[in-house]
């Protein structure tokens, strides 16, 4: 984090940006001088470009610092191409807290909050960290994994609105599949969009179409289609039928095409992870399989002076609790301002690893059977589990698993929430 020497050392000016979709507030400050300059940029690559050049030129090349609220996104991209910004990102919630002080009636305005965001930049740099981009393999994987989760969520929707309407009409079918996002719970009903249908089809219909559609277990077919004869149906009422059948209709297109979609990003990060030397610290893990061990490997990211230690990236990623203390008054509440997207990551990954380290799995029902709830319980073993991961992207040594139980063995650990928390290292 520089100081305030650093910065006017190193750079010719400072600015600060309140970014928009359209223009975005500049507020421009020479190193040496005390006046200000305000304008707006359009968002747009040629004037950006242009006043890249104008400013190389003013400053004869030398670098300006730039403080904005956001470390991704179109103008941080558009920015990073010319060598000569430096970027400083600052937590729009530090940045909201910082105008509170100059306007407590939380007025909020874009040229006002751009001169805030140089403020900012000029008397706390050391509060601040210059962004440092990973590698284009890295950055790309980490959008690829993130839009992957939000198409995830988009085709959960889906199913959840193609239950909701089953529900109506056709609940059977829901206790026929487990699985509503597979090709064969779509096809059957697009098949046989109602009981009536799928009953007045013959048995050796039905049992053509489950074997064409990968339904390998001959048990797993007769059992539905015994189930399917002997069913009766919710409803005859046309008026409740047809609506819901209808939607269903719609919706299965938009559920194929969000399964494909999910397995085009599968392919991609795939081969986007194989060109990555630390997956290999991830591919392996516990429960991690191809989806988690990217998402854990865009967690930790490449640059390992990012992190001052295990304790900063369970904040940063909101497993860490906060403790607050007023007088005699001291609670603990979950980190609220933090990446949803970390969070998850880590909470679901330390799910599937219960069932698949023993460690884990007896961490788990220790603190069950001591009254924490199964949401708890899985951030107290994320918390774990970031200290054991830290040590080994930081030693590039893959987790061995029977290398950490007899490590715990030696030190008398009973692999539970009451050992100190400094004995986790590989």
């Amino acid at each position: 984090m520089p100081s305030s020497v650093a910065m006017t050392e190193r750079f010719a000016a400072l600015i600060g940006i309140d970014w928009g979709d359209r223009k975005h507030s500049v507020c421009l400050l020479p190193v040496g001088y005390e006046a200000r300059e305000r304008f707006e940029l359009e968002h747009r690559p040629i004037a950006i470009h242009g006043w890249a050049a104008s400013l190389r030129k003013r400053f004869g090349g030398r670098p300006v610092a730039v403080c904005l609220e956001t470390n991704n996104g179109p103008l941080v991209s558009a920015l990073l191409e010319h060598d000569i910004f430096v970027v400083f990102p600052v937590n729009p919630l530090a940045l909201a807290r910082y105008r509170k002080a100059f306007a407590v009636s939380g007025a909020k305005d874009d040229p006002s909050d751009a001169e805030l965001a140089l403020d900012f930049l000029h008397r706390h740099p050391d509060r601040l960290s210059e962004l440092c981009r990973d590698s284009v393999d890295m950055r790309t994987l980490r959008r690829l994994v993130q839009t992957r989760r939000q198409l995830v969520d988009d085709r959960t929707r889906i199913t959840n609105r193609m239950t909701h309407q089953l529900k109506a009409y056709f609940p059977q079918a829901l206790s026929w599949f487990r699985d509503k996002d597979t090709e064969v719970f779509a096809a059957f009903l697009e098949r046989f969009p109602t009981l009536q249908a799928a009953q007045r089809a013959k048995r050796t219909t039905l049992e053509t179409f489950f074997r064409r559609h990968n339904v390998r277990y001959e048990t797993t077919i007769q059992r539905r289609i015994e189930a399917i004869a002997a069913e009766q149906p919710l409803t005859s009422d046309p008026a409740a039928i047809e609506p819901a059948s209808l939607h269903v209709q719609i919706l299965i297109p938009q559920l194929r095409a969000l399964s494909a979609a999910v397995a085009r990003f599968d392919k991609e990060i795939a081969t986007l992870c194989s060109r990555l030397p630390d997956f290999s610290l991830f591919q392996d893990l516990p429960g991690a399989g191809p989806v988690y061990s990217s998402r854990l490997l865009v967690a930790f990211g490449e640059q390992r002076d990012r992190f001052s230690g295990a304790d900063s990236i369970q904040k940063f990623a909101g497993i860490a609790p906060v403790t607050e203390r007023s007088g005699n008054s001291t609670w603990v509440h979950w980190r609220y301002v933090a990446s949803k997207f970390l969070r998850q990551t880590f909470v679901e990954w330390s799910g599937e690893t219960v069932t698949q380290s023993s460690w884990a799995r007896a961490f788990y029902h220790h603190h069950r059977a001591h009254g924490a709830d199964h949401q708890a319980t899985l951030r107290a073993l994320a918390f774990k589990w970031i200290r054991i991961l830290y040590r080994c992207w930081m030693d590039r040594r893959p987790y061995d698993e029977a290398r950490y139980l007899r490590a715990l063995q030696r030190r008398g650990s009973t692999l539970l929430g009451d050992a100190p928390q400094n004995e986790v290292s590989t």
